[in-house]
């Protein structure tokens, strides 16, 4: 309410400041026409006072209140001063054709202007607010010309103000109150229609009846100077964020939503405070009348879900959601809470023990390469004659090991960009109140077709998921009699990985050797299997939310909160995931560096890596005779240089995401 005000409050100040200024000046241009001369005639003490008018009609002239406009703050201020155009004392008066009727916005600009170089910072300030709402006004719905006369405004200065008699009583005292709960009457004098509405709904009857000075009157929502058309959009965001300055916590739970974040962003195509529980006639969610009570949501809901365009036709589930629900109360929000608090204890679970598990392993290969350690990045023929005869062929030194396969490697980076490209677009909206979100969503043309990409690259995730299980399934069948599901070749867990589990702590801290890692380490399962959960948990909900018509039909509306708590945390916890423990793992150990590994591009490793990194199998390999089967030769310079180059771009375009969502949770960003 400040800076609604502050324009009246200073008025006083300026005015006494014309009125010294330009008393003077006042009376030579137009000398015998003081205030007492004027206020004999225009008291309305004499009778009615008619001037020409439009259409050959007269118009009358607005009697002036001796005893209002002595209190007022435009008492010590000449009637000239502001009527310039009045040349002499003749009746009727003569009338300069050089000057224009009286506008308050000059006269105020200038004295602003003049007033700020001798003021205290903050009068300076307050100064700065009059000028700023001048200017607003200005621009505002009130200042365009009027459809019956297109020389005056729709509303002008004294429309509102009544200079003749504007006063506004200092803060807090109650005659202050008095003249705020008057407000929606101003307003009313020109929109009688809308004014009914509101004197009737529960903010109104607020004001009439109980005198709350708290309650919402036009101003609170339309503001005072910055009036604009409803339909517009900045008044609509303008309105819904003036909602939430009186229902904070209502507000805040609205924004954790869907329509929420695309009002935040900028947009107003979802719907909003007043789509919802309407504009003038708003009566709390209990009343039978409102549109927000049980009899009647489901029709206000399709208002918007009409089942035209792309808003398919809402449907009885949709009564039972809750667009105010949050985590913190358990009594009314009972399934929100407990899925929260789930996720919560979810994501503090994997990154304590990942990030732990990150920075130990950093610290062991860091010690060890201090302390002198032979580390892995050695040439093969240099390795001590003790070693088996397969171990120091010549040739070896210049051979690969085939880890993976065109197919994989071909699912791996479209996976990579699909999932990129999900975590940007997803946190867009899950940031919504970030300079970043509404930079991007910008730049891909609006939440609508950030929706859409969003949406293509989860299918995208979804069928590149999905043709992997086939073929899984597919080679299991195929090789059924030899397939072993704990075997080494298996991504199933088995004992062995809580023994490497154990030996690589025992390891870290020096109690160990490091452990002979399989052909799929633990760290690696558990990437793999992430996946399903992902797509079960990530995939699952997004579903919900994007099908909500068709899970309306059988599930209850509380479905679509838990699904919207677990979608945006699961996502969260995925990204925060694979930009740090799974980009370390595989890129920035320092057995790793200089980053990327480039084996998911190229398919192969180095035999010396392989032989460090997966000991046990090259062990299981050389035994077994089997090693020369794996062996190819090294991929191109010109190949390992797109991979590497590859490689880096995508973990940059990771870490810039990374970055992104560091600034949304650290900012607060996210309800």
């Amino acid at each position: 309410m400040q800076s609604k005000f502050a324009t009246w409050l200073m008025t006083v100040a300026f005015c006494i400041a014309a009125g010294i200024s330009g008393t003077a000046a006042a009376r030579d241009s137009a000398p015998g026409l003081g205030n007492a001369t004027c206020l004999s005639c225009h008291d309305g003490k004499k009778g009615k006072l008619e001037v020409p008018g439009t259409d050959d009609k007269k118009r009358a002239l607005t009697p002036v209140d001796r005893r209002k406009f002595a209190t007022s703050v435009h008492s010590d201020v000449e009637c000239v001063v502001c009527h310039v155009e009045i040349i002499d004392s003749s009746i009727p008066h003569k009338k300069s054709l050089d000057e224009k009727k009286p506008d308050c916005a000059p006269c105020h600009l200038k004295l602003a202007e003049a007033a700020i170089q001798d003021k205290t910072a903050g009068e300076r300030r307050r100064m700065r607010i009059v000028a700023e709402n001048i200017e607003t006004y200005r621009s505002s719905s009130h200042a365009k010309p009027s459809q019956d006369d297109s020389s005056k405004a729709k509303a002008s200065c004294n429309d509102c103000h009544d200079v003749h008699s504007f006063d506004v009583p200092p803060r807090g005292t109650v005659a202050r109150t008095e003249w705020h709960l008057g407000v929606s009457d101003l307003c009313g004098k020109c929109h009688e229609e809308h004014l009914a509405d509101w004197s009737k709904s529960v903010h109104g009857r607020e004001i009439k009846q109980k005198h709350n000075p708290k309650s919402a009157d036009c101003a609170d929502c339309h503001t005072a100077h910055n009036v604009v058309r409803p339909s517009s959009n900045n008044a609509k965001l303008a309105i819904t964020a003036s909602c939430g300055n009186c229902h904070e916590d209502a507000y805040n739970s609205y924004r954790a939503t869907y329509h929420g974040q695309v009002n935040t962003l900028g947009f107003t195509y979802t719907a909003k405070c007043f789509d919802c529980h309407s504009s003038h006639d708003i009566e709390p969610s209990s009343d039978p009348a409102s549109r927000m009570h049980m009899d009647n949501r489901l029709e206000a809901c399709q208002t918007c879900h009409s089942g035209k365009k792309e808003l398919p036709l809402a449907t009885a589930g949709f009564v039972s959601f809750s667009p105010h629900g949050n985590s913190h109360d358990f009594a009314t929000y009972p399934e929100i809470w407990i899925t929260t608090k789930f996720m919560i204890a979810l994501l503090i679970g994997v990154f304590a023990f990942f990030w732990a598990h990150s920075v130990f392993w950093w610290y062991r290969e860091y010690m060890d390469r201090k302390q002198g350690r032979p580390h892995w990045h050695i040439r093969t023929h240099d390795l001590p004659p003790d070693l088996k005869i397969e171990d120091r062929r010549v040739e070896h030194a210049t051979k690969h090991v085939r880890r993976f396969g065109r197919m994989w490697r071909l699912a791996h980076l479209l996976f990579a960009l699909s999932v990129m490209t999900l975590v940007l677009t997803g946190m867009v909206p899950f940031y919504s109140e970030t300079a970043w979100a509404k930079t991007v969503v910008s730049w891909l043309g609006g939440p609508r077709i950030a929706a859409l990409v969003h949406r293509t690259a989860a299918f995208t995730m979804l069928g590149i998921f999905f043709i992997h299980l086939i073929a899984v399934a597919t080679n299991i069948v195929r090789n059924w009699k030899d397939f072993k599901f704990f075997g080494p070749d298996s991504f199933v867990p088995n004992w062995k990985d809580l023994e490497d589990i154990i030996g690589m702590f025992k390891w870290f801290f020096g109690k160990g050797p490091r452990p002979a890692i399989e052909r799929w380490a633990y760290w690696e399962k558990f990437d793999y299997w992430a996946v399903f959960w992902g797509m079960a948990i990530i995939g699952g909900s997004g579903m919900t939310l994007a099908f909500p018509h068709v899970v309306a039909h059988y599930l209850p509306g509380w479905v679509f909160n838990v699904a919207a708590v677990v979608h945006g945390e699961e996502a969260f916890l995925a990204a925060v995931f694979l930009f740090t423990v799974h980009f370390f793992n595989n890129h920035f150990r320092p057995d790793k560096l200089p980053p990327p590994d480039v084996v998911m591009f190229t398919g192969t490793q180095s035999l010396d890596e392989f032989r460090h990194e997966h000991t046990a199998q090259y062990q299981r390999l050389v035994e077994t005779g089997q090693l020369e089967k794996y062996l190819v030769a090294a991929p191109s310079a010109s190949f390992t240089l797109v991979s590497r180059i590859l490689g880096l771009l995508l973990i940059a375009f990771g870490l810039s995401l990374l970055l992104l969502i560091a600034i949304g949770f650290f900012g607060g960003g996210h309800q």
